[in-house]
């Protein structure tokens, strides 16, 4: 395959790889370029960060979702620079690529919010790495906190929106069902999972009864609360709080928010909202003839105008369109504005708990029909049978026997 492309795609995440999976099948020349040679699928990053299923079941190599796709190139490697202008991207050793169209699909880093300390101190919990990481790390605290005579290895979770309710949620199941067993019950009984967001309740994308059902599942799975106070400083031992409460912990994770990365940000493409670029109803970028921007680097709006969130459905959708929309540009065709299917929104909250609202009726559903319908949807979106496989199985052990088979035991530098 020569080095002329038609596409070039920036990213492997949702939107990038499904865009590049579109024209690759409809014989367009496409060059794939992501720093990390698999597709990672974001919504589970909690579930490996807790021990409920292994990197396998989330991490899919792209050059295997691409391998029948002979149209598609899948280059590792980190772009350094992007010049809208000429559509050409740079790649960290100085070679450029350039083609007709640009896709900017580089997904978002963590948004610290300029919190002293949060950047050093804090785990974040958007990539495959940094699953990997706070799961040694919370493992290492675990251990610490056994040797140490009445030691304990609390954790506070900053972030009320969906990934931080899963994650505490997951957090606070080991605390009571596995540390007891794998350490002991008066260890199990010192850790505390706390959840903290400057808003008033948690999950406030969702209805007051999705919210008063999470909030009841969460203390009774022993989560401590502490809704309407932002975090003022991180540290190594803990975090405080804006009324000036001070709050220990071994670990604070951070799921307090998603920003576009520097890369968006020296583009000179408009930014918005998240330093996100505001795109057209066609998901081109302002200004920029040739250039698509979608997913989290993206804000997009859907047919009434209202900006939709930072979801995979969106990522993945916006991704397949774009796809049409470039062929009808390589064609001679006509671009067409995006329409975005609303499914709605779930958010697992433990063992047979969830909560989702589904749809663009918002049909509400709690506890284990929820809890169904979030491993049914999880299951269906994860890329790859191998990946599906091993997701179900962790979650059918995971399930009967409060045995997790994927615990992290290295060292989490």
């Amino acid at each position: 395959m020569d080095d002329t492309y038609q596409v070039i795609v920036v990213g492997g995440g949702f939107a990038g790889m499904t865009a590049a999976e579109e024209l690759g099948r409809k014989g367009i020349r496409a060059l794939l370029i992501d720093v990390n040679n698999y597709h990672q699928f974001q919504p589970l990053l909690y579930q490996v960060a807790a021990s409920q299923i292994g990197v396998s079941a989330v991490a899919r190599p792209l050059r295997s979702v691409f391998r029948g796709i002979k149209g598609v190139r899948v280059l590792t490697a980190k772009v350094t620079a992007i010049d809208p202008a000429t559509r050409t991207v740079t790649t960290a050793d100085g070679s450029p690529y350039q083609a007709r169209i640009l896709v900017i699909a580089a997904g978002a880093v963590p948004n610290f919010f300029n919190t002293p300390g949060a950047e050093e101190h804090a785990y974040p919990l958007y990539s495959v790495a940094d699953a990997t990481r706070l799961s040694a790390a919370l493992t290492r605290a675990l251990d610490e906190a056994d040797r140490e005579h009445a030691g304990s290895a609390d954790v506070v979770v900053v972030g009320g929106g969906p990934t931080g309710v899963e994650t505490a949620g997951a957090l606070a199941e080991n605390v009571k069902y596995i540390v007891p067993k794998y350490f002991s019950p008066g260890l199990a009984g010192r850790c505390r999972i706390h959840l903290v967001d400057m808003v008033p309740n948690v999950l406030m994308a969702f209805s007051a009864k999705s919210q008063a059902y999470t909030r009841d599942r969460l203390v009774k799975l022993g989560v401590q609360l502490h809704m309407g106070q932002g975090v003022t400083d991180v540290r190594p031992d803990g975090v405080t709080l804006a009324d000036g409460t001070v709050i220990p912990a071994r670990i604070v994770v951070w799921a307090g928010g998603l920003q576009a990365g520097q890369i968006i940000a020296e583009s000179g493409l408009p930014q918005g909202k998240g330093g996100r670029i505001d795109v057209l109803t066609d998901l081109t970028a302002p200004a920029a003839e040739g250039v698509y921007v979608l997913g989290d680097a993206a804000n997009i709006t859907d047919a009434a105008g209202a900006k939709l969130p930072q979801l995979g459905s969106v990522a993945q959708q916006s991704g397949k369109w774009a796809a049409r929309n470039i062929y009808a540009d390589l064609t001679g065709g006509t671009r067409q504005p995006f329409v975005y299917r609303d499914k709605g929104y779930m958010a697992m909250v433990g063992r047979g708990a969830a909560v989702a609202e589904l749809g663009r009726k918002r049909i509400q559903l709690q506890g284990p029909l929820a809890f169904v319908s979030w491993l049914g949807v999880h299951l269906a979106l994860l890329p790859g049978f191998q990946q599906k496989l091993r997701a179900l199985f962790s979650w059918a052990n995971g399930y009967v026997t409060h045995s997790p088979s994927q615990v992290i035991v290295g060292r989490p530098d």
